[in-house]
């Protein structure tokens, strides 16, 4: 009975045991990802933690990614290419534009008539031209994948908007130096914040409008600051964001090869157009709640998009002009981003 006893305790002991480990148990490879928007918004929910657990997937259970949304391991939104540079932060998803210039050649898919409001086409064109054309913007970081949104439409508070006089004397929220030009070219004037300053900017009146998709109209109830969404025929935009997920160049370089395999077997194949697919489908979403919330959803004609893409044509031309002083041939971006974006067109 004496023996009986003793190995109970000892069996007892050791199932505590393995409970205990289990509970305790902790990934051979933790990452923190931290970005900008809720826990809510369709990146975190629809591509972020997809992404992250594909990744864990392909490990074997030895890669673990807690997301931290909505900036809560401080800092402000610009400052989240410089976390993931500096180490603070593991991996970020930021918005290339707050750090406007420092990613001179990633963005030619950012200037109106070139990414043509297909964000799926156009990741794959990144996502084709980063080793050959785009790589050298991304000192100190290892990019995961870069990606747009469906573009750039305009929101109003009070004002319809149909042709680009309409613009003139507005002070219109941008995200990025690409879409300040664009505003400039409009007459309006550009005021630079992060989307998550909108709302109160809207409500107050310190800005008239913003040019940003419709996507990001749930997250921040942008429905209940403004009455009017316009785009142009066809879905046409103004311009367009570049987002990237990127990790520390000094982490990344640590990671044993099947790690880095399964970080870049969940960003490559398929991804960037699943992530183009993902970003198309919560831009419809947002304007849908929009106009069931009463707000007016203007599609501009044919002769009156025309005239937009007319008051535009300068902003690429000022964007070759500028890149040239970095040693960066603009033109033959252009171009190629174009014949790419055609050759994948998927609209």
């Amino acid at each position: 009975m004496k023996i009986t006893a003793k190995l109970s305790a000892t069996a007892l002991g050791l199932a505590l045991g393995i409970v205990g480990a289990s509970a305790g148990y902790a990934a051979e490879f933790e990452f923190k990802l931290h970005h900008f928007l809720s826990a809510k918004a369709p990146v975190h929910t629809q591509m972020l933690e997809p992404w992250a657990k594909q990744v864990e997937e392909n490990s074997g259970g030895r890669v673990k990614i807690e997301i931290f949304p909505s900036m809560t391991l401080g800092g402000r939104p610009p400052e989240l290419i410089g976390q993931a540079r500096d180490g603070v932060v593991d991996l970020v998803w930021t918005l290339n534009g707050y750090t406007p210039g420092l990613f001179p050649r990633t963005e030619v898919f950012e200037l109106p008539s070139v990414a043509a409001n297909d964000p799926a086409a156009a990741n794959i064109a990144m996502a084709e031209m980063f080793e050959s054309d785009l790589k050298d913007d991304y000192k100190g970081v290892e990019v995961m994948f870069l990606h747009v949104h469906a573009g750039n439409a305009i929101h109003m508070r009070d004002s319809e908007v149909r042709k680009p006089e309409d613009l003139a004397g507005k002070k219109m929220r941008i995200p990025s130096r690409t879409g300040g030009w664009v505003i400039e070219a409009l007459g309006a004037a550009p005021a630079a914040m992060p989307v998550p300053e909108l709302p109160p900017a809207l409500q107050k009146g310190t800005v008239d409008g913003a040019f940003i998709p419709w996507e990001i109209i749930p997250p921040l109830k942008i429905q209940e600051q403004t009455q009017y969404q316009i785009e142009g025929f066809e879905e046409y935009r103004f311009g367009n964001s570049t987002f990237q997920v990127s990790m520390n160049q000094g982490r990344w370089d640590g990671l044993p090869e099947d790690i880095q395999k399964a970080f870049r077997d969940a960003s490559g194949g398929d991804w960037p157009k699943q992530v183009g697919e993902i970003w198309r489908a919560s831009d419809d979403f947002g304007i849908n709640m929009a106009v069931e919330a009463g707000n007016t959803h203007i599609t501009l004609s044919e002769e009156e998009t025309a005239a937009f893409e007319t008051a535009l044509e300068p902003v690429v031309d000022r964007w070759i002009e500028d890149v040239k002083s970095k040693g960066v041939d603009g033109a033959a971006l252009v171009e190629k981003a174009r014949g790419l974006i055609a050759e994948h067109a998927t609209r």
